[in-house]
């Protein structure tokens, strides 16, 4: 398959373009515009009034003006370099316009003494005198037409100007083929969206400041576009990972009901209907491809297990992987007891293991006498072979991209998918990264998890902090104190973490304060937190290598050095790490004064709310959708048109659409189907167009 000829001329050199020669072009690849394409999806950010006044009169500078004057008299440069002065007069007024080295007969030229011109740029106060500074525009009056009354401005790098920008916009926009239409028509009709090559017209020729907007028709339309593209390319994905033979695995529910019994409490209800969703799909003909996304200590573990379960039941194996051996190991301290009530044989598999050990364990492996095995991505090994593998879960998505969930479940003749974050994510986000995905959410807290007081402390007051954790300890509490990464270099940050992990050993004593950072060697950093977990130590101080999944119900104190520079989202993190087991939890914010705005927004929304939903939605309204998630590690694709804080909504109505094309025509063959194609040549979506080649 090919790109259509109809799009042709929006591929060509970027040179093809009126202005554009080979050095522009080599500045204009600076910002991604290789083609005329590039430079159609690139819109103005901003734009200026430039309609016509009869008077600078009653305007409240600074301001842009653009107006019709009668030249005076020219003032020359009363010193090298200073400025000449040119009297002008409009309808009611005079005031001045300003040029600093101005060549030759440069201003005898444009501004002719006695003539009338048009001129345009920004209108000053200066020691009391009206001026406008090296005008944007001089024009004769019969060309004034030529000046846009509102002009659109673009994002510029060195060596391009407005001016360039704007001719070569304009040259683009001559070349837009009349495509077919690919939005369904009851959406364009019911939001009064205009065509695709209307609406790119509309935005590089705007009118007035409303149609820079978000929410200008336009706009929206074109970020509906692009945001549809998208999502028919995950809806594809999702399409052929279903076409793929599913196996049906239904389990008959006893192994579950004896775990059941076993706890000392009721699964919360979003647990009851996730476990639900899943084992409808397990049993389902297709493959199941599902995200569990679950905030901190909402009770993700129990629901994975009981899930794995069902495929045990159904006669096959379950896998569970994490990113690192500490947490695979903590998978396995916490499913241990739970298989014990069940009566399931789980048993874990990381690069440690070795020789006749890991030898015999991959023979019962193969066998089938092992129900469940947690590992690292020591699974994913050429010589591991399950049985009969049903299931395979993912612990922490945004270390695994689809390819790798792809190649996962190509280790069991089919299996199932169940993927698990505990990194809240906003709707709209989740759906851009986890399209392709069902999505089950667990949005209550389990029984028993008590609230964790959260406090800001200035870094002043570092002893009472101390004075306080001193006294925590002898009533045999345990605390995790966390060093800032404020240096970019790892070494100053190493430094800071050992020289509090040594002012703390000092204060509190030897043998009771651990150390884990990231430049440990791994087996250090594993001995370190057994310490801790067993209580030998009982302050860990650690830079941030702890704040993904860690677990020590017995630790309920935790202390955040210059909280101010961390993100939201990892503050929740980092305070999920306590407040697990029965004590009173708190944690402590330190924060070096004085406070910015943001941070100190950042800071209070902690302290009222522990919803991992309502704070990622914080997140994402202060720091927009790239950082939100880190987008070079995310797998969230880089919208050129979409504003992902104020355009949200679309990526739903997105989503549902695209899904909904596919079901009525998964090859895309019809009418509408056809159009989208040429919609996925032109948003470059070539993974979708394989997609549906290889369909």
């Amino acid at each position: 398959m090919s790109r259509p000829a109809i799009l042709f001329p929006l591929f060509a050199g970027i040179e093809t373009l009126p202005g554009v020669g080979a050095k522009t072009a080599k500045s204009l690849g600076q910002i991604e515009i290789t083609r005329p394409r590039d430079i159609l999806l690139t819109l103005p950010h901003s734009g200026v009034d430039r309609a016509l006044r009869a008077t600078i009169a009653g305007i409240a500078p600074p301001a842009t003006v653009t107006v019709e004057v009668t030249v005076g008299a020219h003032v020359p440069a009363r010193r090298k370099g200073g400025p000449t002065r040119v009297f002008v007069r409009d309808a009611k007024t005079e005031f001045q316009l300003v040029f600093f080295h101005a060549r030759g007969d440069f201003l005898s030229r444009h501004l002719p003494t006695g003539q009338r011109r048009v001129v345009s740029g920004k209108l000053e106060i200066f020691d009391g005198i009206a001026q406008i500074v090296h005008p944007d525009h001089i024009l004769r009056p019969e060309e004034a037409g030529d000046l846009p009354s509102f002009e659109p401005l673009y994002p510029l790098t060195a060596g391009i100007t407005q001016k360039l920008m704007q001719k070569a916009a304009e040259g683009a926009l001559e070349r837009l083929p009349e495509l077919a239409e690919w939005a369904d028509p009851q959406l364009v009709a019911r939001e009064g969206w205009p065509g695709w090559a209307a609406a790119l017209r509309a935005v590089h020729r705007p009118s007035a400041t409303a149609d820079l907007s978000p929410n200008a028709p336009a706009r929206q339309r074109l970020a509906y576009d692009e945001l549809f593209a998208h999502q028919l390319t995950l809806a594809l994905a999702r399409a052929s990972l279903r076409r793929g033979k599913g196996r049906e695995s239904r389990g008959d529910g006893r192994l579950r009901q004896k775990v059941l019994s076993a706890l000392p409490y009721r699964p919360t209800a979003a647990q009851d209907r996730a476990v639900a969703e899943i084992v409808a799909d397990m049993a389902a003909a297709t493959r199941m491809n599902r995200l569990l996304q679950g905030d901190v200590g909402s009770g993700k573990t129990l629901v994975a297990f009981l899930a794995l379960l069902n495929a045990v039941e159904a006669g096959g194996q379950g896998v569970m992987m994490a990113p690192t051996e500490i947490l695979a190991r903590q998978h396995l301290e916490g499913l241990r007891p739970l298989a014990e009530s069940a009566g399931v044989r789980l048993e874990i598999l990381t690069g440690r293991d070795r020789g006749a050990e890991r030898a015999a364990k991959l023979s019962d492996l193969a066998e089938g006498r092992i129900g469940v095995l947690v590992g690292t991505h020591a699974v994913f090994q050429k010589d591991v072979a399950f049985h009969d593998l049903r299931l395979a879960i993912i612990d922490e998505q945004h270390r695994f991209g689809v390819a790798q969930r792809m190649e996962l479940g190509g280790k069991g003749q089919a299996a199932d998918v169940l993927v698990m974050t505990a990194t809240p994510i906003p709707r709209s986000l989740s759906l851009a990264q986890y399209g392709d995905m069902d999505v089950s959410v667990l949005d209550e807290k389990p029984a028993g998890r008590k609230p964790v007081k959260t406090a800001l402390v200035s870094t002043q007051r570092i002893d009472e902090v101390v004075g306080h954790l001193r006294r925590a300890l002898k009533e045999g509490r345990r605390a995790y104190w966390v060093c800032p990464l404020v240096e970019e270099s790892e070494l100053v940050d190493l430094t800071a973490a050992e020289e509090r992990f040594r002012m703390l050993r000092a204060a509190l004593g030897e043998g009771v304060v651990g150390l884990v950072h990231g430049q440990m060697p791994p087996a250090e950093k594993d001995a370190a937190m057994a310490a801790f977990v067993a209580g030998q130590t009982r302050v860990l101080v650690a830079t941030t290598v702890i704040e993904v999944g860690v677990n020590v119900p017995e630790a309920s104190i935790m202390v955040i050095e210059r909280a101010e520079i961390f993100g939201l989202a990892q503050l929740h993190q980092l305070r999920g790490r306590v407040g697990r087991g029965e004590a009173e939890s708190t944690c402590l914010l330190m924060y070096q004064p004085p406070l910015s705005d943001p941070a100190e927004r950042r800071l209070s929304i902690l302290r009222e709310t522990e919803d991992g939903f309502r704070i990622a939605e914080e997140d994402l309204a202060m720091r927009g959708a790239g950082d939100v998630i880190g987008t070079a590690q995310s797998g969230l694709p880089r919208f050129r048109i979409v504003d992902l804080e104020r355009q949200a909504g679309l990526m739903a109505i997105a989503q549902t659409d695209a899904r909904r094309l596919l079901a009525e025509d998964p090859d895309l063959t019809g009418p509408r189907g056809q159009a989208a194609r040429v919609l996925l040549w032109l948003m470059e979506q070539d993974r979708a167009i394989r997609l549906i080649s290889v369909g």
